[in-house]
């Protein structure tokens, strides 16, 4: 009886992360093997059969494949952690690009609130995902950019990456700029509901979360941002994905840039100041709600926007839409609600959601 080699596709490593997701929509991604280093600039992906839909640069046998365990617990486990060890450790974690982004627990307590061994995670973590080469932890964001807070947790330590979605590539880096791995379906579905040669108004752009994906399907975007990081990461996207073209990059408040002629669709993907931010119930001056008389002015009637809010189970749907239909009816123009979506849990009872609306 013959048994069958092990096979690997060789790719670089930058790319690595895409192309894992790319073999296991072909269904030939081998995950009971370890991914190994080939050489300095690239990585061998396991695979069962030849990729015949993914490009990769060479197939080749791989000897004396290394086994991987199927998940944290396991490697936890060979580790030596006991039962309750384990059951303290993280439980979710996101692979963005070549990092590994993690939070643990109580992000003021850096020893740990449970008092676990950060370091050994951190390098069971890399053991589990062979394509990454740094673990971070996330321990939350602050001041009027919203800067994030990282450290190095195992690995060789570099907050710099560049993260491969749906063909949109981003680079950022962990210590200067947000990147949300659960928002990923809605920059892929802003890519696909956008037709060539649209006008498109990002907000509050970023490093281009939604702006790329949109100027890559052929929309003219011009886009705002007044972080200063991520600004610079945006136009630095703009360039890596060939672009650049479609993309007018303003580092400025959404607020005073002229969209003229009006945009087709308006993109208000900023939502974490939609709660107020004292018990008087008034509005944070900086709440994204607030922009919507900017959004309305720079959209053509018969446009589209599309408002992401943070909203809470008892107020869906009613306080995000009410607010559309107020700042519409203060405009003299009139709503219709297209969609309405959850993106992902905010934080407990709260919702990351988006309205899409037609505003005549």
């Amino acid at each position: 009886m013959t048994s069958h080699p092990d096979l690997a596709a060789v790719v670089p490593k930058p790319e690595s992360e895409a192309t894992i997701a790319a073999l296991q929509d072909e269904g030939v991604y081998d995950p009971t093997r370890k991914v190994r280093e080939f050489d300095a600039e690239t990585v061998a992906l396991p695979v069962t059969d030849p990729p015949q839909q993914t490009s990769v640069l060479k197939v080749v046998e791989q000897v004396d494949p290394e086994r991987r365990l199927p998940d944290l617990d396991a490697h936890l486990r060979e580790r030596g952690w006991s039962e309750a060890e384990i059951a303290r450790a993280p439980g979710s974690w996101a692979v963005v690009g070549s990092v590994v982004l993690v939070t643990f627990g109580d992000a003021d307590d850096p020893d740990g609130a449970e008092g676990i061994d950060r370091e050994e995670v951190g390098e069971a973590l890399l053991d589990l995902h062979g394509e990454a080469d740094t673990v971070l932890a996330h321990q939350g964001v602050s001041g009027e950019h919203r800067e994030p807070s990282v450290s190095v947790v195992a690995g060789a330590g570099d907050t710099e990456t560049v993260h491969t979605e749906h063909g949109t590539r981003y680079a950022l880096d962990f210590a200067e700029v947000m990147f949300s791995p659960g928002n990923k379906a809605e920059r892929a579905r802003m890519g696909e509901v956008v037709e060539p040669g649209e006008r498109v108004f990002d907000m509050f752009a970023g490093i281009g979360y939604f702006t790329l994906p949109m100027a890559r399907a052929g929309a003219d975007v011009t886009a705002a941002e007044r972080n200063p990081a991520a600004f610079r990461f945006l136009v630095e996207n703009a360039m890596l994905n060939d672009v650049s073209d479609r993309v007018s990059a303003f580092r400025a408040d959404c607020r005073d840039v002229a969209v003229d002629p009006p945009a087709d669709r308006v993109v208000m993907g900023y939502y974490e100041a939609s709660e107020p931010r004292s018990e008087d119930s008034r509005a944070s001056p900086d709440a994204s709600y607030e922009y919507l008389d900017s959004a309305l002015a720079a959209l053509r009637p018969g446009g589209v926007v599309h408002m992401h809010e943070a909203t809470p189970e008892d107020l869906l749907w009613d306080r995000p839409v009410s607010r559309l239909r107020d700042a519409a009816a203060d405009a003299g123009r009139e709503v219709e609600v297209l969609d309405r979506r959850k993106v992902k849990s905010h934080s407990e009872g709260v919702w990351h959601v988006v309205v899409d609306a037609r505003i005549d």
